[in-house]
């Protein structure tokens, strides 16, 4: 076992590749892997072609969460013990459990360990990866355990002992932001429950705040002594909570296929998880293909931006929207530098943040002009699944199990890109080159 994982991770021939080549491959890897799991007789009643297995892996390992099928029904224990297991790998990162594993088998983290670990876990450095994604685990597996034994008080005296297994399953997704449920309306049976509306949001919302900054909390516990990036994490996730659990219950507080036909109380716990599930969890708590429009794009708004890095959210990212905003501000004040919590961001920050956003709208407007070619369905419901794939977020308008085979090729290209992209780009911002040739100053005219 020692040297499989030393030929697999560490010759140097891998080297030749780079590193956000390789992560691709191992997650392209795992996803036909899981694929072919889920395909076997054994996993699922019967119901399940290899087109659907396949499509299935790829929202697992991306930790999407959009679904051809129901998957409490249409796949066995041993099939939804599979999704879990794709779920944990990719959300807290494969080459996390990879290097925990070379560790407990005594093989020497390297550097083209090391390499792939750093785009896995997006960190510009390569100092301490072994005691971050050590950190990760022992984070996830806290953070997973008593969420599950919560969840079981609600699901083992409605539905036995096989709600352990459901509590188990649904911490798992939660935690990881992937939006799988074992119930075919998601949670909305228990839209007005209350250990379910904080439970389940509070594992999407610390899986989605990243690593990093979980850590830098426990580890600090003084708001002066945060990092910035925790800093503006924290004010960003309070500010998109807020907003989007306030907007979703002024939009939808009277719509009968929505909060119309709930009670005040319900109206209220539904308003706050349908505010915060977009931030890359998926679940729902009522129809959400009966969201009038407007709260349909506010909701394509929150699962574009998604969570924090080195999390298990996707997105472009919360610091990535403040940044720009920051860098708006600062250009009507005249402002050559940015200026947030006593700390300054310079121009190669705005540069990061604005190619990864210029390539995120670039490959999301790409996904829905295919779509709208390829399906004649309403176009706010294709628009809407191409932004839930691309955000890794799962929340859908019903669309999902009505795709043809070239639909289904699109939505898992989005999802892998959505999931695999921004860790690719990440590398390509963190490499400065230098020009050996300067050239003298231009003018254009703007705006």
């Amino acid at each position: 076992m020692a040297s499989l994982f030393r030929n697999l991770l560490g010759r140097k021939k891998t080297l030749r590749m780079p590193p956000p080549a390789l992560l691709s491959l191992f997650y392209m890897a795992f996803i036909i892997l899981g694929a072919i799991l889920l395909w076997l007789p054994i996993s699922h009643h019967g119901d399940i072609g290899l087109s659907e297995a396949l499509f299935t892996a790829t929202s697992a390992v991306t930790v999407t969460g959009l679904a051809l099928v129901d998957t409490g029904s249409a796949f066995t224990g041993f099939g939804q013990a599979i999704i879990a297991v794709l779920i944990q790998l990719g959300g807290l990162g494969l080459m996390t459990f990879a290097v925990l594993l070379l560790g407990a088998l005594g093989i020497p983290v390297g550097m083209p360990q090391r390499l792939i670990l750093r785009e896995d876990l997006n960190q510009t450095s390569l100092s301490n990866l072994t005691y971050i994604a050590r950190m990760i685990l022992i984070i996830a597996l806290a953070c997973e355990t008593v969420g599950a034994t919560f969840m079981a008080l609600i699901f083992v005296p409605e539905f036995g002992w096989i709600g352990l297994w459901q509590a188990v399953f649904h911490s798992i997704s939660a935690f990881n932001n992937a939006g799988f449920a074992l119930h075919p309306d998601s949670l909305s049976q228990w839209v007005g429950n209350p250990i379910v509306n904080l439970v389940i949001p509070a594992l999407f919302i610390l899986g989605g705040l990243g690593f990093i900054v979980v850590g830098d909390v426990y580890k600090t516990r003084n708001w002066r002594k945060l990092t910035l990036h925790s800093k503006l994490m924290l004010v960003g996730t309070a500010f998109l909570i807020v907003w989007g659990s306030v907007m979703f219950g002024l939009l939808e507080w009277r719509n009968p296929e929505t909060l119309g036909q709930l009670g005040t109380i319900d109206k209220l716990w539904a308003s706050w998880f349908q505010g915060v599930t977009p931030r890359t969890a998926g679940f729902n708590t009522v129809n959400t293909g009966g969201m009038h429009d407007s709260t349909s794009l506010l909701t394509m708004t929150l699962m574009l931006v998604g969570g924090g890095s080195t999390s298990t959210a996707g997105g472009i990212k919360v610091t990535t929207l403040f940044v720009l905003l920051l860098a708006t501000v600062a250009f009507f004040r005249r402002q050559t530098t940015l200026h947030v919590f006593g700390r300054s961001l310079g121009v190669d920050e705005v540069m990061k943040v604005l190619a990864l956003t210029i390539i995120s709208m670039l490959l999301v407007l790409t996904g829905i002009f295919l779509m709208a070619i390829n399906h004649d369905g309403q176009f706010i419901d294709l628009a809407f699944e191409v932004t839930s794939a691309f955000g890794t977020v799962g929340l859908s308008r019903g669309i999902t199990g009505e795709l043809d085979g070239t639909g289904r090729v699109i939505i898992m290209t989005i999802m892998f890109v959505g999931r695999v992209g921004p860790l690719a780009i990440g590398f390509f911002l963190a490499t400065r080159s230098v020009p050996k040739v300067k050239y003298p100053a231009g003018q254009i005219y703007l705006g």
